[in-house]
Protein backbone atom coordinates (compact mmCIF):
# COMPACT_ATOMS: atom_id res chain seq x y z
CA UNK A 1 0.00 0.00 0.00
CA UNK A 2 1.51 3.38 -1.21
CA UNK A 3 0.50 5.92 1.72
CA UNK A 4 -0.18 9.42 0.57
CA UNK A 5 0.20 12.69 1.91
CA UNK A 6 -1.65 15.28 0.10
CA UNK A 7 0.00 19.07 -0.84
CA UNK A 8 -3.13 21.44 -0.69
CA UNK A 9 -6.54 21.59 -2.20
CA UNK A 10 -5.98 24.71 -3.78
CA UNK A 11 -6.31 23.52 -7.50
CA UNK A 12 -9.38 22.48 -9.14
CA UNK A 13 -8.80 19.28 -9.65
CA UNK A 14 -7.34 18.26 -6.14
CA UNK A 15 -10.61 16.41 -5.57
CA UNK A 16 -10.41 14.03 -8.72
CA UNK A 17 -7.06 13.25 -7.83
CA UNK A 18 -8.02 12.57 -3.97
CA UNK A 19 -10.96 10.18 -5.49
CA UNK A 20 -8.16 8.51 -7.40
CA UNK A 21 -6.01 7.49 -4.68
CA UNK A 22 -9.00 6.59 -2.67
CA UNK A 23 -10.16 4.50 -5.83
CA UNK A 24 -7.03 2.50 -6.27
CA UNK A 25 -6.66 -0.24 -4.01
CA UNK A 26 -2.96 0.28 -4.24
CA UNK A 27 -2.79 3.42 -2.48
CA UNK A 28 -4.29 5.26 0.56
CA UNK A 29 -4.30 9.13 1.61
CA UNK A 30 -2.89 9.33 5.14
CA UNK A 31 -2.20 13.18 5.92
CA UNK A 32 -3.21 16.73 4.42
CA UNK A 33 -0.88 19.88 4.60
CA UNK A 34 -2.80 22.90 2.91
CA UNK A 35 -1.03 26.49 2.54
CA UNK A 36 -4.91 27.78 3.75
CA UNK A 37 -5.17 25.79 7.24
CA UNK A 38 -8.46 25.91 7.42
CA UNK A 39 -9.20 24.37 3.89
CA UNK A 40 -6.76 21.64 4.29
CA UNK A 41 -8.51 20.80 8.33
CA UNK A 42 -11.68 20.53 6.56
CA UNK A 43 -10.30 18.36 3.37
CA UNK A 44 -8.49 16.07 6.40
CA UNK A 45 -11.48 16.31 8.57
CA UNK A 46 -13.60 15.01 5.90
CA UNK A 47 -11.63 12.06 4.98
CA UNK A 48 -10.73 11.24 8.56
CA UNK A 49 -6.83 11.75 8.05
CA UNK A 50 -3.93 14.22 9.97
CA UNK A 51 -4.01 17.73 9.41
CA UNK A 52 -0.42 19.11 9.16
CA UNK A 53 0.13 22.99 10.00
CA UNK A 54 3.29 22.27 8.77
CA UNK A 55 4.64 20.90 5.90
CA UNK A 56 7.87 19.79 7.21
CA UNK A 57 6.31 17.57 9.83
CA UNK A 58 4.22 15.91 7.29
CA UNK A 59 7.18 15.14 5.20
CA UNK A 60 9.14 13.70 8.67
CA UNK A 61 6.46 11.02 8.87
CA UNK A 62 8.56 7.92 8.02
CA UNK A 63 5.26 5.77 6.73
CA UNK A 64 4.56 8.54 4.23
CA UNK A 65 5.59 7.33 0.44
CA UNK A 66 4.55 10.06 -1.60
CA UNK A 67 2.79 12.79 -1.93
CA UNK A 68 0.32 14.75 -4.46
CA UNK A 69 1.06 17.97 -5.12
CA UNK A 70 -2.26 20.51 -6.01
CA UNK A 71 -0.43 23.68 -4.20
CA UNK A 72 -0.64 27.01 -6.13
CA UNK A 73 1.89 26.91 -9.30
CA UNK A 74 4.10 29.70 -7.86
CA UNK A 75 4.57 26.96 -4.81
CA UNK A 76 5.75 23.97 -6.77
CA UNK A 77 9.41 24.75 -6.78
CA UNK A 78 9.09 24.69 -2.90
CA UNK A 79 7.02 22.12 -2.22
CA UNK A 80 8.33 18.97 -4.31
CA UNK A 81 11.93 20.22 -4.13
CA UNK A 82 10.86 19.59 -0.20
CA UNK A 83 9.17 16.18 -0.79
CA UNK A 84 12.15 15.15 -3.01
CA UNK A 85 14.52 15.60 -0.15
CA UNK A 86 12.43 14.01 2.08
CA UNK A 87 12.51 10.53 0.05
CA UNK A 88 8.57 11.08 -1.15
CA UNK A 89 7.44 10.10 -4.54
CA UNK A 90 5.79 12.61 -6.57
CA UNK A 91 2.74 12.87 -8.44
CA UNK A 92 1.75 16.62 -9.65
CA UNK A 93 -0.66 18.41 -11.25
CA UNK A 94 0.73 20.30 -14.70
CA UNK A 95 2.90 22.36 -14.90
CA UNK A 96 5.68 21.09 -12.75
CA UNK A 97 6.30 24.68 -12.50
CA UNK A 98 6.16 27.76 -14.76
CA UNK A 99 10.28 28.29 -16.05
CA UNK A 100 12.71 26.21 -17.33
CA UNK A 101 14.86 27.39 -14.10
CA UNK A 102 12.65 25.75 -11.88
CA UNK A 103 11.64 22.78 -13.51
CA UNK A 104 15.35 22.28 -13.66
CA UNK A 105 15.86 22.49 -9.93
CA UNK A 106 12.97 19.96 -9.09
CA UNK A 107 14.21 17.81 -11.49
CA UNK A 108 17.47 17.46 -9.80
CA UNK A 109 15.95 17.22 -6.98
CA UNK A 110 14.03 14.34 -7.99
CA UNK A 111 17.28 12.68 -9.34
CA UNK A 112 19.13 13.40 -6.41
CA UNK A 113 17.30 11.28 -3.78
CA UNK A 114 16.01 8.55 -6.29
CA UNK A 115 12.12 9.50 -5.85
CA UNK A 116 9.28 8.87 -8.97
CA UNK A 117 7.67 11.59 -10.38
CA UNK A 118 5.17 11.17 -12.83
CA UNK A 119 2.80 14.66 -13.79
CA UNK A 120 -0.96 14.77 -14.64
CA UNK A 121 -0.77 15.44 -18.18
CA UNK A 122 -3.85 13.13 -19.00
CA UNK A 123 -4.72 13.86 -22.47
CA UNK A 124 -1.75 11.75 -23.41
CA UNK A 125 -3.42 8.77 -21.80
CA UNK A 126 -6.82 9.31 -23.70
CA UNK A 127 -8.24 6.91 -27.01
CA UNK A 128 -8.11 9.40 -29.57
CA UNK A 129 -4.54 10.38 -28.68
CA UNK A 130 -3.14 7.15 -29.17
CA UNK A 131 -5.47 6.76 -32.44
CA UNK A 132 -3.80 9.95 -33.63
CA UNK A 133 -0.39 8.61 -32.91
CA UNK A 134 -1.06 5.37 -34.42
CA UNK A 135 -2.19 7.10 -37.99
CA UNK A 136 1.18 9.60 -37.61
CA UNK A 137 3.53 6.61 -37.05
CA UNK A 138 1.64 5.06 -40.01
CA UNK A 139 2.96 8.23 -42.39
CA UNK A 140 -0.74 8.23 -43.72
CA UNK A 141 -0.91 12.11 -43.54
CA UNK A 142 2.98 12.30 -45.56
CA UNK A 143 4.53 15.68 -43.56
CA UNK A 144 3.01 17.03 -40.86
CA UNK A 145 3.01 20.92 -41.87
CA UNK A 146 0.02 22.21 -39.59
CA UNK A 147 -1.50 21.25 -36.19
CA UNK A 148 -4.47 23.20 -34.18
CA UNK A 149 -5.69 21.82 -30.80
CA UNK A 150 -8.79 24.05 -29.10
CA UNK A 151 -9.28 23.59 -25.80
CA UNK A 152 -11.84 26.43 -23.53
CA UNK A 153 -14.87 26.25 -21.40
CA UNK A 154 -17.04 28.87 -19.70
CA UNK A 155 -15.38 29.02 -16.14
CA UNK A 156 -14.97 32.73 -16.26
CA UNK A 157 -17.87 34.15 -17.69
CA UNK A 158 -20.32 31.39 -15.98
CA UNK A 159 -18.32 32.27 -13.17
CA UNK A 160 -17.78 28.51 -11.87
CA UNK A 161 -13.74 29.05 -11.90
CA UNK A 162 -12.80 29.68 -8.09
CA UNK A 163 -11.62 33.46 -7.65
CA UNK A 164 -8.02 32.49 -6.43
CA UNK A 165 -7.50 30.99 -10.16
CA UNK A 166 -7.16 34.60 -11.14
CA UNK A 167 -4.70 35.52 -8.92
CA UNK A 168 -0.91 36.18 -10.73
CA UNK A 169 1.02 36.30 -8.22
CA UNK A 170 -0.30 32.25 -7.47
CA UNK A 171 -1.34 31.42 -10.90
CA UNK A 172 1.40 32.84 -12.81
CA UNK A 173 -0.84 32.88 -16.16
CA UNK A 174 -4.32 32.38 -16.85
CA UNK A 175 -6.39 29.89 -19.28
CA UNK A 176 -2.97 29.27 -21.12
CA UNK A 177 -0.94 27.91 -18.69
CA UNK A 178 -3.86 25.88 -16.59
CA UNK A 179 -6.43 24.51 -19.43
CA UNK A 180 -3.91 25.66 -22.10
CA UNK A 181 -1.28 22.79 -20.74
CA UNK A 182 -3.25 20.18 -23.06
CA UNK A 183 -3.83 21.29 -26.23
CA UNK A 184 0.18 22.75 -25.99
CA UNK A 185 1.64 19.59 -24.82
CA UNK A 186 -0.85 17.89 -27.84
CA UNK A 187 0.18 19.77 -30.62
CA UNK A 188 3.75 19.57 -30.10
CA UNK A 189 3.47 15.67 -30.13
CA UNK A 190 1.25 15.22 -32.93
CA UNK A 191 3.99 18.09 -34.64
CA UNK A 192 6.55 15.58 -34.12
CA UNK A 193 8.95 18.09 -34.66
CA UNK A 194 10.57 20.68 -31.55
CA UNK A 195 9.34 23.48 -32.13
CA UNK A 196 12.31 26.75 -32.48
CA UNK A 197 9.77 29.61 -31.39
CA UNK A 198 7.06 30.72 -29.97
CA UNK A 199 4.18 33.77 -30.00
CA UNK A 200 1.31 34.39 -28.14
CA UNK A 201 -1.40 36.57 -27.86
CA UNK A 202 -3.59 36.82 -24.57
CA UNK A 203 -7.04 38.22 -24.31
CA UNK A 204 -8.71 39.86 -21.19
CA UNK A 205 -12.44 39.92 -21.72
CA UNK A 206 -13.85 39.65 -18.13
CA UNK A 207 -10.97 41.93 -17.06
CA UNK A 208 -8.83 39.59 -14.71
CA UNK A 209 -5.41 39.43 -13.67
CA UNK A 210 -5.00 36.71 -15.68
CA UNK A 211 -5.74 36.64 -19.35
CA UNK A 212 -8.95 34.60 -19.99
CA UNK A 213 -8.35 34.02 -23.76
CA UNK A 214 -5.39 32.85 -25.53
CA UNK A 215 -3.38 31.68 -28.50
CA UNK A 216 -0.05 30.21 -29.33
CA UNK A 217 1.55 29.68 -32.12
CA UNK A 218 4.65 27.19 -32.93
CA UNK A 219 7.07 27.44 -35.50
CA UNK A 220 9.53 24.48 -36.64
CA UNK A 221 12.35 24.59 -38.76
CA UNK A 222 10.48 22.80 -41.59
CA UNK A 223 7.99 25.18 -41.89
CA UNK A 224 5.27 23.06 -39.69
CA UNK A 225 2.98 25.38 -37.66
CA UNK A 226 1.34 24.62 -34.69
CA UNK A 227 -1.45 26.24 -33.08
CA UNK A 228 -2.76 26.14 -29.30
CA UNK A 229 -5.70 28.05 -28.23
CA UNK A 230 -7.06 28.38 -24.77
CA UNK A 231 -10.05 30.39 -23.07
CA UNK A 232 -12.63 30.07 -20.00
CA UNK A 233 -14.75 32.54 -21.97
CA UNK A 234 -16.40 30.38 -24.10
CA UNK A 235 -19.44 28.48 -24.51
CA UNK A 236 -20.74 25.77 -26.91
CA UNK A 237 -16.40 25.48 -28.11
CA UNK A 238 -16.09 21.61 -28.63
CA UNK A 239 -12.41 20.17 -28.12
CA UNK A 240 -11.01 19.66 -31.12
CA UNK A 241 -7.79 18.68 -33.21
CA UNK A 242 -6.85 19.10 -36.64
CA UNK A 243 -3.56 16.82 -37.75
CA UNK A 244 -2.79 18.26 -41.48
CA UNK A 245 -0.10 16.94 -43.57
CA UNK A 246 1.53 16.64 -47.41
CA UNK A 247 -1.37 13.71 -47.94
CA UNK A 248 -4.02 14.10 -45.63
CA UNK A 249 -5.88 15.21 -42.73
CA UNK A 250 -6.56 13.72 -39.12
CA UNK A 251 -9.60 15.56 -37.22
CA UNK A 252 -11.34 15.13 -33.94
CA UNK A 253 -13.81 16.82 -32.34
CA UNK A 254 -15.68 18.99 -34.94
CA UNK A 255 -17.66 19.14 -32.99
CA UNK A 256 -18.65 15.03 -32.35
CA UNK A 257 -16.25 12.57 -30.35
CA UNK A 258 -15.56 10.40 -33.96
CA UNK A 259 -12.11 10.57 -35.69
CA UNK A 260 -11.83 11.08 -38.92
CA UNK A 261 -8.84 10.13 -41.54
CA UNK A 262 -9.07 11.35 -45.17
CA UNK A 263 -5.80 10.54 -47.19
CA UNK A 264 -4.24 9.71 -50.38
CA UNK A 265 -1.46 7.31 -49.12
CA UNK A 266 -4.43 4.71 -49.29
CA UNK A 267 -7.18 3.77 -51.69
CA UNK A 268 -9.67 3.20 -49.14
CA UNK A 269 -9.33 6.72 -47.21
CA UNK A 270 -8.86 8.46 -50.75
CA UNK A 271 -12.61 9.58 -51.67
CA UNK A 272 -14.43 10.05 -48.67
CA UNK A 273 -13.75 11.18 -44.77
CA UNK A 274 -13.63 7.49 -43.35
CA UNK A 275 -14.04 7.64 -39.45
CA UNK A 276 -11.39 5.78 -37.09
CA UNK A 277 -12.24 3.69 -33.95
CA UNK A 278 -10.85 4.98 -31.25
CA UNK A 279 -9.34 2.72 -28.30
CA UNK A 280 -9.86 2.86 -24.68
CA UNK A 281 -8.24 4.72 -22.59
CA UNK A 282 -4.68 3.57 -21.40
CA UNK A 283 -4.19 3.66 -17.93
CA UNK A 284 -4.19 6.81 -16.13
CA UNK A 285 -0.78 8.94 -14.91
CA UNK A 286 -1.98 8.59 -11.69
CA UNK A 287 -2.19 4.58 -12.23
CA UNK A 288 0.99 4.67 -13.80
CA UNK A 289 3.20 6.64 -11.15
CA UNK A 290 1.84 4.12 -8.49
CA UNK A 291 3.29 1.60 -11.28
CA UNK A 292 6.70 3.27 -11.04
CA UNK A 293 6.97 3.37 -7.63
CA UNK A 294 6.02 -0.40 -7.22
CA UNK A 295 8.20 -1.24 -10.11
CA UNK A 296 11.09 0.88 -9.89
CA UNK A 297 10.73 2.81 -12.92
CA UNK A 298 10.27 5.80 -14.54
CA UNK A 299 8.06 7.75 -16.06
CA UNK A 300 10.45 9.06 -19.12
CA UNK A 301 8.48 9.84 -21.64
CA UNK A 302 6.07 12.01 -19.25
CA UNK A 303 8.93 14.34 -17.64
CA UNK A 304 10.16 14.59 -21.12
CA UNK A 305 6.83 15.95 -22.33
CA UNK A 306 6.08 17.86 -19.12
CA UNK A 307 9.64 19.53 -19.01
CA UNK A 308 8.90 21.04 -22.65
CA UNK A 309 5.91 21.72 -21.76
CA UNK A 310 7.28 24.19 -19.69
CA UNK A 311 9.23 25.48 -21.98
CA UNK A 312 6.81 26.23 -24.35
CA UNK A 313 4.77 28.16 -21.43
CA UNK A 314 7.36 30.42 -20.34
CA UNK A 315 7.87 31.40 -24.09
CA UNK A 316 4.42 31.81 -24.91
CA UNK A 317 4.54 34.13 -21.61
CA UNK A 318 7.71 35.83 -22.88
CA UNK A 319 6.09 36.21 -25.98
CA UNK A 320 2.96 38.22 -25.04
CA UNK A 321 5.01 40.31 -22.77
CA UNK A 322 7.21 41.07 -25.42
CA UNK A 323 5.09 41.51 -28.26
CA UNK A 324 7.40 39.22 -30.27
CA UNK A 325 8.40 35.39 -31.53
CA UNK A 326 10.44 34.23 -28.42
CA UNK A 327 13.11 31.56 -29.40
CA UNK A 328 13.32 28.33 -27.21
CA UNK A 329 17.17 27.99 -27.08
CA UNK A 330 17.34 31.10 -25.70
CA UNK A 331 15.28 30.57 -22.41
CA UNK A 332 17.72 29.98 -19.51
CA UNK A 333 17.61 27.31 -17.40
Amino acid sequence: MIRIGKISYWHVHAWDYTKQAEAHPGAEIVAVWDENPERGQEAADKQGVTFYASLDEMLSRDDIDGVIVDAPTNMHREVMIKAAEAGKHIFTEKVIAATLSEVNDIIAAVEKNNVKLTVSLPRLNDGYTLAIRELLDQELLGKVTYVRVRLSHNGATANWLPAHFYKKEETLGGALIDLGCHPMYLTRLFLREEPVDVSAQFGYITGKEVEDNAVATLSTKSGAVGVVEAGFVNNFSPFTVEVHGTEGTILFGTPDSKLLLRTTRNEEYKDAWVEIPVPANRESAFEQWISHIEQGTTADENIAMAIELTKLMEAANLSNAERCAVKLNELQG
